[in-house]
């Protein structure tokens, strides 16, 4: 799963540690596309309610899989 991290941090996705609401996925993708996080939120809300039952799967798994930003 280190290989995992180190792609997402090199590729600027990560999870920052000012700004988060639950575990900071959400601000994470904002800030790497370019957006405020709660643009981000509201946008991964929208999109996760097209395919019923995601928000449950793919929210979590972003979590484990996004690094923490080490710049913190």
């Amino acid at each position: 799963m280190g290989e995992i991290h180190d792609g997402m941090a090199r590729s600027g996705l990560a999870r920052p540690w000012q700004g988060r609401v639950l575990g900071g996925v959400c601000a994470g993708l904002g800030r790497r596309f370019g957006i405020s996080p709660w643009p981000a939120r509201l946008l991964f809300v929208l999109l996760l309610m097209l395919i019923p039952g995601s928000q449950l799967l793919v929210y979590p798994i972003l979590w484990i899989l996004m690094p923490s930003d080490p710049r913190a």
